[in-house]
């Protein structure tokens, strides 16, 4: 008894977690109070929040960068709508508050440095920041009883819009007070930093339009004049079912706003970081993110320089951007966030300098690449003294900042330094300038293909017959292991040596041995685990083979083959690009998983586990799932890897193990008393993987140093505990910032709870639990746990 008791105890220390402090919300900030850390406003209707927050974690320079901003409070997906300091970041959050000045203005304070103010003509001492239900933040006189009349509000969020517009909110100017207002997109899809593309109002009476403009230049949309009715070149913003433009002009002010049909459906404007303007709404119950109603211009290739410098647009079937011919992105990291102004860059310099003149002395010069069927970039300049195609080639080739050219019925047209707005689809040929060895490369493909396709016939056979000559000879010498007798490859030490550049590059260690990466000869990325210790490391190489040598599904880790010579035991997996689980979960440097990507792990994890248990012709259990033993494809695909400790069981589970196995933190009551192990044990393991895919944190993160810190810190009790108060929304990692399903949180949350009970007979079976996770079965609530009931004195047995 003392033993299992003592055993537990272990466990619950190893598991405990902290969460940040909750603080009740107001929709008003008074002088004598200022906001901090997670502190937030939320305007009285519960719509909409102000506070801190952080898009992510995906910058360059890996610095943390928090914004005071506003967002809607009751969307599932988080959405800012305002940014107050967007060009200055902070770093530290625990250093910055929201105050009211002496002077009477709303200010970001961090540290002893002001970062942002509302710089307002405010009466001192006299004034609230009040968050209105329309989400707008007001600067108002504290005498005016809640007013929002104009003479009682000296500044306002909604005369100075970020990338977005609520309903209600303006686009366009004040007479009188001079404001003026628009929309700038924002930088990329977590940094709030303005960007290159804006939505204003443009002209004066007869003659004011809606524009979209690049740079604060180069406009490339325009809504046409107002007609009365609709703007001319947007008559189908009139008559619809869900959205309509508005336009006002008098002495005093000229805007256009959008107004929504039903004023319940949550609806938002914004200048997207692709360019365009889009109208967004928000409905209840449907697919839990938001719809566009309304889109200028249409087509993304429509917007200026979209991709970037040196790329390719094409619409269908779907909007895409395309390195041209000898380039490759230029910041592949900006490109996943939608940030393609970098474009691409040139992979090969050009031969051109400004003394050689385009020529070498061994007669080496650049090359032109044909792009057919393109539309042909903006800017063009003219040659009027190139009269043929040859004079125009010579013509761009004589000149290095000249980087494409094109003829055309006798007009010559060249471009200099970057090439912008190409689309397919077009019915022009552009000649692009590359480097000989780009253009030779292509030419060389090509006759290769020829080739290829002249003689494949003939080669089959011969290929076919080598193939058998070396399948016999890997027979001659390893026998019938050659192909491992179960359809996995028998590799030579002296092969791996060369596949992995003799173990140069390393991957990861654990206990049993160290991977590296490697290529095969037909370039197919492997991992191969190199066991070390003779006697330890044949049994995880005997249990590693004997079980996933004879298994096959997506989310379980495929075993290409093995070494076995002489004393030398080596593994060779697939390669896995993102690495594992916890690098990131844990690291602060990880990348961080979204909602949807980890309910997809979650699922995943869940379905290789239900095929070890109940789809081989022996139950394999895994003995240690853990995130580190989940593996991440490039498409963030899991699969249940080191099958080192695995066991095979027979379907009367006839056999004991007896050694345990696994990792503390992970571990099933049944290690600890001895009792038979059957595949419970990887569910409750999954059960504690779930309750961190949620939190994000380690359960063992924190040490407990009081009774009360085991109460409050222990992370199955806070989970227990808030599916009874029905608020999920604080168990779930900050990092996500509150862009979550909290439906698929209480559903995961709940699975975690039946999962980790103390009784294995309690707990689902695998294939039970992805039904849960399916939507295919109800999830009820679950029991509290015995041990988890004796922790936090619950004094029910039930989460009722």
């Amino acid at each position: 008894m003392y033993p299992l008791v003592f055993g537990l105890l272990l466990l619950i220390t190893l598991h405990l977690h902290a969460l940040p402090p909750c603080h009740a919300a107001t929709d008003t900030l008074s002088p004598s109070q200022e906001l901090a850390g997670r502190d937030k406003l939320v305007s009285s209707n519960g719509r909409f929040a102000l506070g801190f927050f952080q898009t992510g974690s995906n910058f360059s320079d890996g610095t943390p960068k928090w914004y005071l901003g506003i967002w809607f409070h009751t969307v599932p997906k988080f959405t800012p709508v305002w940014v107050a300091n967007g060009e200055n970041p902070i770093a530290n959050l625990t250093a910055c508050k929201l105050m009211l000045t002496g002077d009477g203005n709303l200010a970001v304070h961090h540290q002893d440095t002001t970062v942002w103010s509302t710089k307002a003509n405010a009466t001192a001492n006299a004034t609230v920041a009040a968050l209105l239900d329309n989400g707008n933040l007001v600067l108002r006189s504290s005498s005016g009883g809640g007013s929002s009349n104009a003479s009682d509000v000296f500044w306002q969020s909604y005369d100075h819009p970020t990338d977005t517009v609520l309903q209600g909110g303006k686009i366009g100017w004040n007479n009188s007070t001079g404001v003026i207002r628009r929309l700038v997109s924002r930088k990329n899809a977590v940094d709030q930093t303005p960007g290159m593309y804006s939505y204003e109002l443009l002209g004066h009476n007869g003659d004011t339009s809606i524009v979209s403009t690049f740079n604060s230049s180069k406009q490339y949309w325009s809504s046409g004049k107002w007609g009365g009715q609709y703007f001319s070149n947007i008559p189908e913003s009139v008559g619809q079912k869900w959205l309509s433009l508005q336009f006002t002009s008098n002495k005093e002010e000229q805007y256009v706003r959008y107004a929504i049909e039903d004023p319940t459906v949550l609806s938002r404007g914004i200048m997207d970081v692709s360019g365009q303007m889009k109208v967004l709404l928000w409905f209840e119950g449907s697919s839990q993110d938001w719809q566009a109603v309304y889109t200028v211009p249409k087509s993304q290739c429509d917007v200026y320089a979209t991709c970037g410098p040196f790329t390719v647009c094409n619409d269908v079937p779907s909007p895409s951007c395309s390195c041209m011919k000898g380039y490759s992105i230029r910041s592949p990291q900006d490109w996943e966030l939608g940030d393609r102004s970098a474009g691409c860059a040139r992979n090969t310099p050009l031969y051109c300098s400004s003394n050689s003149n385009s020529s070498g002395a061994g007669g080496e010069t650049d090359k032109f690449y044909p792009m057919a069927s393109v539309q042909l970039p903006t800017d063009a300049q003219n040659v009027g003294t190139a009269t043929t195609a040859d004079e125009c080639s010579l013509a761009c080739l004589g000149n290095c900042s000249c980087t494409a050219y094109s003829y055309d019925q006798g007009a010559c047209s060249v471009w200099h330094d970057k090439l912008l707005n190409i689309r397919e689809q077009g019915n022009s040929v552009l000649h692009l300038r590359l480097a000989a060895k780009e253009v030779q490369s292509s030419k060389t493909s090509r006759r290769g293909l020829i080739i290829g396709a002249a003689v494949g016939a003939s080669t089959a056979a011969l290929v076919f017959i080598f193939l058998l000559m070396i399948w016999m000879r890997k027979k001659q010498q390893y026998g019938d292991d050659a192909q491992g007798g179960m359809g996995i490859i028998a590799f030579r030490y002296i092969d791996l040596q060369h596949a992995t550049k003799k173990f140069s590059e390393k991957l990861g260690a654990g206990s049993f041995g160290s991977v590296f990466k490697g290529s095969l000869s037909d370039s197919t990325a492997i991992a191969v685990k190199r066991l070390d210790g003779l006697r330890q490391g044949e049994k995880q190489f005997r249990a590693e083979v004997s079980s996933t040598g004879v298994i096959q599904h997506v989310n379980l880790v495929k075993l290409i083959g093995f070494c076995c010579q002489g004393d030398r035991r080596l593994l060779v997996y697939e390669y896995m690009p993102n690495g594992s689980l916890d690098s990131h979960l844990f690291q602060s440097n990880g990348m961080v998983l979204d909602w949807t990507t980890r309910y997809k792990i979650a699922l995943g994890v869940a379905r290789g586990l239900a095929y070890l248990h109940s789809s081989c012709r022996d139950c394999i259990i895994h003995c240690d799932i853990k995130p580190e033993n989940i593996l991440l494809d490039g498409s963030f695909i899991p699969k249940v890897a080191d099958f080192g400790m695995a066991k095979l069981l027979g379907r009367d589970f006839s056999q004991v193990v007896t050694t345990m196995r696994g990792t503390i933190g992970y571990l099933a009551p049944e290690w600890i008393s001895g009792t038979a192990i059957t595949s419970k044990v990887d569910v409750y393991s999954y059960g504690m993987v779930l309750l961190e895919i949620v939190s994000g944190s380690r359960k063992s993160s924190k040490q407990a140093s009081s009774q009360n810190v085991v109460h409050e810190g222990y992370f199955p009790v806070r989970v227990a505990r808030s599916l009874v108060d029905g608020e999920v929304a604080s168990l779930v990692d900050a990092k996500l910032l509150g862009d979550v399903n909290l439906e698929e949180v209480e559903r995961v949350c709940k699975v975690a709870c039946w999962c980790i009970q103390d009784d294995e007979l309690d707990r689902p079976t695998m294939t039970e639990v992805v039904q849960f996770l399916e939507c295919l079965s109800e999830v009820e609530t679950p029991p509290v746990p015995r041990l988890l009931q004796a922790i936090a004195g619950h004094p029910n047995p039930k989460i009722m």
